[in-house]
């Protein structure tokens, strides 16, 4: 039988904000133009693969919030900054998927209707580029660390892993949000390892996000060339003394 998933249980970051409760549609679109070759003889038409191309759309609640909807998502208008997303359904289970983005956002309309409220839609276009490498701008990957709080006595943390059925050999990308950090007292930090088995016998860094420091909110996003393991997971560690911190971390193969 098909598994299914409910929207409800989606969240959405927008670089170091949790933006989840201002949003009730989040929409990908990933495309590849094609041209045709078509030619005499032909019974039918014959294309070849162009460029690849993605898109997400953002809609929900318009509010005056400071670092909510309308504010983070005028300042971005425009920006020569590219915001960091990432679309995570059916949050709580490690591995569960997730649109990893980096892309402009192109489009910002709000909607006042006499008898509803006000409404948002933000579109986002994605751009690969060197420093990311990501696919489309936007790609699918997976859920290592699901936006949950952890306090400082919950680390040195290790979370399950991901099992892929395989190695790649094109590397990957991750991508992390800290939303909310009140830890106090040293830095945190996060890290994505990879291993051809299970238990992470033999485990080994592949991706290492720059530390957090102390009470400090941040986005990151980390590529990587070359192979990847089967098995991925998210680990973590802290100087810090006290507090929680808040985050969710992807992770998308090439």
């Amino acid at each position: 039988m098909p598994t299914f998933v409910h929207g409800k249980g989606t969240k959405v970051y927008l670089d170091e904000f949790d933006l989840t409760s201002y949003f009730n549609s989040a929409d990908v679109t990933l495309t590849n133009e094609t041209g045709e070759v078509t030619a005499f003889g032909d019974t039918s038409k014959a294309y070849l693969l162009g460029l690849a191309d993605g898109t997400l759309t953002l809609s929900g609640m318009w509010s005056a919030d400071t670092d909510g909807s309308d504010e983070e998502l005028q300042a971005l208008l425009g920006s020569t900054t590219t915001p960091l997303i990432t679309v995570a359904r059916n949050v709580g289970t490690v591995g569960n998927s997730a649109t990893l983005a980096k892309a402009h956002e192109i489009n910002y309309s709000i909607s006042n209707p006499v008898a509803d409220i006000s409404t948002i839609t933000a579109d986002f276009q994605g751009s690969t580029d060197a420093v990311s490498n990501l696919t489309y701008g936007i790609t699918v990957g997976s859920q290592l660390l699901t936006g949950a709080s952890s306090n400082v006595l919950d680390f040195p943390m290790s979370l399950a892993g991901v099992d892929n059925s395989a190695s790649s050999a094109n590397g990957g990308v991750g991508v992390l949000h800290a939303p909310t950090n009140t830890i106090a007292g040293g830095t945190t930090t996060f890290k994505i390892q990879h291993d051809t088995v299970s238990n992470f016998a033999s485990a080994a860094d592949l991706i290492t996000f720059t530390a957090i420091a102390a009470s400090t909110a941040t986005s990151q996003l980390v590529a990587v060339s070359g192979t990847v393991n089967r098995y991925v997971r998210a680990t973590a560690t802290t100087a810090g003394s006290s507090g929680n911190i808040t985050t969710m971390v992807s992770f998308a193969r090439f």
